[in-house]
């Protein structure tokens, strides 16, 4: 039998966007073209995304369709920053927190290294929350030199969900984007009542297809695009659109926000129950962040390296994970617990588990039941290595 305890990574598709998938991708047409095919096709496109936009509290026009979230940030992220910089070049400061996703990270990263940006970390707490007393101070300092603030809306490692409405508050006129690809269908993700200029969601996040995501950019601005050609989404993300995935999206989405209260609580409930026994079965590993998304679950298990840990676990039929499986097979700690003020070495003997809506009670206590072993087989070869 094989548990799987991944959803960070990815949702596993659910029945309803199965089939809008497979009903739309057998329809012809390209979105673009004019002829009755080609409107049809658009229509499901735009029924889907104002389907979305109700879901998330924006307008339908605020939705420009991504191939995945990692576009849709590096679009924000480029975009805000080259147009704040052809505005005015002494405003080239970057504000993120210290536990973005690379998503975030590495486009941060690029313009500091090919364009002249400047790229201030805001540290968080030892709870993983952003200090919103350095970045209001930094602020207050530096209004007139920042680009753009990015904070995401929850973290993909420890599920700490960050204050991104006050983060907009102390930002002003200077624009605030949030990655929120973890937020949408888990917890409360509403557009319009967070008042951030922009923000990411992603499909496969929420039991939709891979393959598409969305950037909401808030109505009236254009940002400068990554990508040039047909003109596509406000100009801002040109190309054909996946008519398929967008529709099936919608359908996921519509799916998570009507399960979403009751999911959370029960997810919570498992969560709570992981911990406690795990905790009590290996007394001298610890949790790292404080609970915020329900199904994130990230622990240390001293003399013990992931990679380790990970395969025995595989070896059982659990499939876990030791942080963001974008950087999936890079033996490096995780930047998000070295945030949290752990060492490498505890970094580097971390796991993730994450729930979801797949996870049963029995999932969890067979977990329970196997990893003092997986535990103590991972410590007898760290001391050899060692």
């Amino acid at each position: 039998m094989s548990i799987y305890l991944d959803h960070a990574a990815t949702v596993p598709m659910v029945d309803e966007a199965a089939a809008a998938l497979t009903a739309q991708m057998r329809v012809v047409g390209n979105a673009s073209s004019l002829h009755s095919d080609g409107r049809a096709v658009r229509k499901a496109v735009e029924d889907a995304r104002l389907s979305i936009s109700e879901l998330i509290g924006c307008e339908a026009s605020e939705i420009i369709f991504t191939g995945t979230g990692t576009e849709a940030d590096n679009l924000a992220i480029k975009g805000f920053y080259w147009n704040a910089v052809a505005a005015n070049p002494s405003r080239n400061i970057i504000l993120s927190s210290a536990i973005e996703h690379h998503a975030v990270k590495d486009p941060i990263e690029w313009l500091v290294e090919h364009d002249g940006a400047r790229s201030i970390e805001i540290p968080v707490l030892a709870d993983g929350v952003i200090d919103l007393n350095f970045l209001r101070d930094y602020v207050e300092a530096h209004r007139d030199s920042i680009a753009l603030i990015s904070v995401m809306h929850s973290n993909n490692e420890i599920g700490a969900v960050q204050p991104v409405a006050e983060v907009v508050a102390i930002a002003g006129e200077i624009p605030v984007h949030t990655d929120a690809v973890q937020s949408l269908g888990k917890i409360d993700f509403n557009f319009a009542k967070l008042g951030v200029t922009a923000a990411t969601i992603s499909s496969h996040k929420v039991g939709g297809p891979l393959g598409v995501a969305a950037l909401i950019l808030k109505r009236g601005l254009d940002i400068t695009p990554v990508t040039h050609g047909g003109g596509q989404e406000r100009d801002v993300r040109s190309g054909t659109f996946n008519a398929p995935s967008i529709v099936a999206f919608a359908e996921a989405a519509k799916v998570a926000l009507t399960k979403r209260d009751l999911e959370f609580k029960r997810i919570s409930e498992l969560r709570d129950y992981a911990a406690k026994e795990i905790l009590q079965a290996i007394p001298d590993a610890s949790l790292n962040g404080a609970a915020g998304l329900p199904g994130i679950l990230n622990i240390s298990f001293p003399n013990t390296e992931s990679e380790a840990l990970l395969l025995l676990l595989d070896s059982e039929g659990i499939s876990a994970s030791a942080g963001s499986a974008c950087s999936a097979g890079v033996a490096r700690p995780s930047h998000v617990l070295l945030a949290l003020g752990r060492s490498e070495e505890e970094a580097m003997s971390s796991l993730r588990f994450s729930l979801g809506t797949t996870t049963t009670q029995q999932d969890i206590e067979r977990l329970v039941e196997v990893l003092p072993s997986v535990v103590s087989r991972a410590r007898a070869a760290f001391s050899v290595k060692k």
